[in-house]
């Protein structure tokens, strides 16, 4: 495979020591542009493609490096966002480095882009032998609903979903819990069914909804739509981890 030497990724953040975005210590890697508009998205600052700063894959992973005593076993690289499959070429050349000294790689992903169309189908194929873990997020089964929510169809999430499943990808499947919009018992069961589909799924978990983004939405001036929406409740969440068989999966009964 030819590689990308130089090529330069935009990126809003770094974690140095992420706790909750894959397998043990991460290093944490939040790139810039989205095409979701999630009405509780904690990180509207990474929509929009222009923003953030630009570095290369090498000055990535040489300051991601100097963490790597902190990784154990477990830990490694996660790329986040914004949205990741947005810039396949700058991901693919991160994690080639990564997989050359044997780091652990993951990328969390809402699945959009995700094609069979050219250029990015053969783009995306490139990048596969690279990741260790897909941490997909699967906001909402029903598409209307999904599309109120997140500004998109449901369509890429769920193609790419079937194709990781199909080819043997590791995934742990997140599902937001948003009261009003994602609580509701026969969404839950649709999603769950779905899941069992999968073959490769090893870790469910669902995110109680917050609203702790808010300032950024006051200071970026974007309206925050979901108003007075509550975090769920004890009792919703216990619901929904029931249906959604939380700690049923292969990754989680190893543990």
């Amino acid at each position: 495979m030819a590689t990308c030497k130089g090529i330069k990724g935009r990126i809003n953040a770094i974690e140095s020591f992420g706790s909750v975005d894959g397998p043990g210590i991460r290093f944490v890697v939040f790139v810039q542009g989205c095409r979701y508009r999630c009405q509780y998205c904690h990180n509207p600052e990474t929509w929009a493609q222009e923003g953030g700063y630009e570095a290369t894959a090498e000055e990535i992973f040489r300051q991601a490096l100097r963490y790597r005593p902190y990784w154990k076993k477990t830990g490694g690289i996660t790329v986040s966002g914004g949205e990741p499959l947005l810039q396949l070429e700058f991901v693919t050349e991160l994690f080639r480095l990564a997989k050359a000294k044997d780091v652990n790689t993951a990328i969390d992903t809402a699945g959009e882009p995700f094609t069979f169309d050219e250029p990015f189908f053969s783009a995306f194929e490139r990048l596969l032998p690279f990741v260790d873990l897909f941490l997909l997020d699967l906001k909402q089964m029903d598409d209307e609903k999904h599309r109120a929510l997140t500004g998109v169809s449901n369509e890429s999430a769920l193609a790419l979903a079937r194709f990781l499943s199909e080819h043997g990808k590791r995934m742990w499947i997140r599902h937001v819990l948003v009261p009003g919009w994602t609580t509701e018992e026969d969404d839950l069961r649709w999603l769950s069914d779905f899941i069992a589909e999968l073959d490769t799924v090893e870790r469910v978990e669902v995110l109680p909804y917050h609203a702790m983004a808010l300032h950024k939405y006051e200071e970026l001036r974007l309206p925050y739509r979901l108003g007075d929406t509550p975090a769920p409740t004890a009792e919703e969440l216990a619901r929904a981890e029931k249906i959604l068989r939380v700690g049923e999966y292969a990754g989680d009964l190893k543990k």
